[in-house]
C-alpha cells in the first residue's frame, strides 16, 4: 500500500470548529426576497421544468449566488440560505423561488424513473430498511450517506417535525485524513469497488446493481459515494461476491467517524431554510422523528438533485449509476421509460400501500 495523500483545503473542515461560525448561513434581506418573489411570479403559468437561469431576473442576487456556487463546489461544500417566508406563500411560488435560486447553481435531474425532478421528503408510510422503497418517504433514521446521483443536493424546509429529525453534515476529506492516520488499511479498502443495489430502477441492458468505489481521492479533496444500505441490500443478488469482514469494518469506521462530534456538524432546519450541499464531498444524515397527527402540519422538505454543467472534473467512477447526460457531459439522473417526461409535482405522493 503506497503512502496516501491527506488534505488541508477548505473542504477539509471539522464539525466542532465549523459550529462556532455562521459564515455558512446567508440570511436573505427583504430586498432579496422581493426580488425572488418578482422573478418567481413572472414565471407563473409556465411549466416549471422548462425554466432555466434565463427565465429569472435576479440582478441583486446574481453575484451572491455566484459566490455561493463557488463555496459549494470549491469551498466548504455547503451553505444554508435562510429567511424565506414560505408559510405565507403558495406551493407554486415556493417551488418557483427555489427553482430561481438553484438555477444559478446547476440543472435539476430526475430523482426517480417516472421523471420527478422535484422530490417531497415527507413520511408517506415508507420503510427506510425496505430495499423496494425510498428512505426519504419514511420517518426513520438515515445514517450518514450520499444521494447516489446528484452533484449538489438541495433541501428546502416547509415544515419541521413535532420532534427529532435532526440533520448533520461531515467533511469526507476530514474523515479520510483521520482514517489515513489511524487505519490506513481501511481507508485503502474504501477506494476499491463496492456493489450497490439499483433497487428496481434498472433499464433494459442494465444489471440490478452497479459498482463503484466509496472514496476516490483527488488533487484537492476526496470524492465520495457512500450508501451502506444500498451496498448491503445488493447482497440479495446471488451473482455478486459477498461483502468481506474488512469491507464491513471499513464502512462502519466511516460511519462512526462521521458521527463523532469532532467531525459532525448538526444543522437544524427552520421553515424557509434551503440547504445546498456538495454531494460528492460531504456526507449527510437525518435522525428519526415523530410527526404531527394532522397531515397538513407534518414535516415536509422539497428536494432537488442538481448536475453542475461547467463544474469541476468528476472521476469516471461517478458516472456508474446513470451514465452521462449527452447535453451537459455531467452525471445524469434516472433513465425514463419511452414517452415519459420530466415533471415537478407540487404535492407529495399518497400513502404507500
Amino acid at each position: 500500500m503506497s503512502e496516501q495523500q491527506t488534505y488541508t483545503g477548505p473542504s477539509t473542515w471539522y464539525g466542532a470548529q465549523m459550529a462556532k461560525s455562521h459564515e455558512w448561513i446567508h440570511a436573505f434581506s427583504a430586498a432579496e426576497i422581493n426580488e425572488l418573489i418578482a422573478a418567481a411570479d413572472a414565471s407563473e403559468g409556465q411549466n416549471i421544468v422548462s425554466l432555466d437561469a434565463e427565465a429569472f431576473q435576479l440582478p441583486q442576487l446574481d453575484s451572491i449566488l455566484a459566490g455561493i456556487r463557488a463555496e459549494i463546489l470549491q469551498g466548504r461544500g455547503f451553505v444554508i440560505l435562510r429567511g424565506l417566508p414560505v408559510q405565507h406563500w403558495s406551493m407554486s411560488r415556493i417551488v418557483r423561488v427555489y427553482w430561481a435560486i438553484t438555477s444559478r447553481i446547476g440543472a435539476p435531474i430526475a430523482q426517480n424513473s417516472i421523471g420527478n425532478v422535484l422530490g417531497h421528503v415527507t413520511d408517506v408510510g415508507g420503510d427506510a430498511q425496505n430495499p423496494e422503497q425510498r428512505a426519504h418517504q419514511s420517518k426513520g433514521a438515515l445514517p450518514f450517506h450520499t444521494d447516489i446521483s446528484a452533484e449538489v443536493v438541495g433541501l428546502l424546509c416547509i415544515r419541521g417535525a413535532r420532534s427529532g429529525g435532526e440533520s448533520a453534515l461531515a467533511s469526507v476529506s476530514a474523515l479520510w485524513n483521520e482514517m489515513v492516520a489511524t487505519r490506513a488499511d481501511l481507508a485503502d479498502t474504501l477506494t476499491d469497488l463496492f456493489h450497490l443495489d439499483r433497487r428496481g430502477d434498472e433499464v433494459e441492458g442494465q444489471k440490478p446493481w452497479f459498482s463503484m468505489p466509496v472514496l476516490v481521492p483527488g488533487k484537492s479533496g476526496v470524492h465520495v459515494c457512500h450508501n451502506p444500505r444500498f451496498v448491503r441490500s445488493a447482497q440479495r443478488f446471488p451473482g455478486l461476491p459477498r461483502l468481506t469482514a474488512v469491507q464491513e469494518q471499513a464502512m462502519d469506521l466511516l460511519q462512526s467517524l462521521a458521527d463523532d462530534p469532532r467531525f459532525k456538524l448538526e444543522t437544524r432546519f427552520r421553515p424557509g431554510d434551503i440547504q445546498l450541499i456538495n454531494n460528492m464531498a460531504l456526507l449527510h444524515s437525518r435522525g428519526a422523528y415523530q410527526d404531527w397527527q394532522d397531515r397538513v402540519r407534518r414535516r415536509h422538505l422539497l428536494r432537488l438533485w442538481l448536475s453542475v454543467p461547467g463544474g469541476d472534473p468528476i472521476p469516471d467512477a461517478f458516472y456508474a449509476r446513470h451514465g452521462t447526460d449527452v447535453k451537459t457531459a455531467r452525471p445524469r439522473g434516472f433513465h425514463l421509460p419511452p414517452g415519459a417526461a420530466l415533471t415537478a409535482p407540487l404535492r407529495p405522493p399518497g400513502l404507500l400501500a
